[in-house]
C-alpha cells in the first residue's frame, strides 16, 4: 500500500471525520484567527497596539493553554493555537513596551544632552 493511500485512508477514516465534526476541532481552528492577526500586525506601527488588550490576550492564552491540557481528552490543537498566540502577543507586548517606555526614555536622554 502506498504512503499516499495510507494517508488518505487515515484522513478520511470514520474516527478522523468524527473528530472534525466536534468543537475540539472547530473551536481551535476558528480561534487561530487571533494569533494570525497578531503575527500579521508585527510589522505595523506600534502606536496602534493596545497595551491593556495585549496584556489581556497574554493572560487569556496562558489560561487556555492550561485548560487545553486539563480537559479530557487533551486538546493539543487548542494548546497549539494558544501557544502560537502567546508568542505573538508577547512579541506585540515587547513592541508596545519598547515604543512607549524604552524609546521615549532614550529620546528624553538625547534631548537633555
Amino acid at each position: 500500500m502506498s504512503t499516499f493511500k495510507k494517508f488518505a485512508d487515515n484522513l478520511f477514516s470514520k474516527k478522523t471525520l468524527k473528530y472534525m465534526c466536534t468543537t475540539h476541532f472547530w473551536g481551535p481552528v476558528s480561534n487561530f484567527g487571533i494569533p494570525v492577526a497578531a503575527i500579521m500586525d508585527l510589522k505595523k506601527d506600534p502606536d496602534m497596539i493596545s497595551g491593556p488588550m495585549t496584556g489581556s490576550l497574554i493572560l487569556y492564552s496562558l489560561v487556555f493553554m492550561r485548560y487545553s491540557l486539563a480537559v479530557t481528552p487533551k486538546n493539543y490543537l487548542l494548546f497549539g493555537c494558544h501557544f502560537v498566540n502567546e508568542l505573538a502577543q508577547l512579541g506585540q507586548g515587547f513592541r508596545w513596551t519598547k515604543h512607549h517606555y524604552i524609546d521615549k526614555e532614550a529620546a528624553n536622554k538625547e534631548v537633555k544632552n
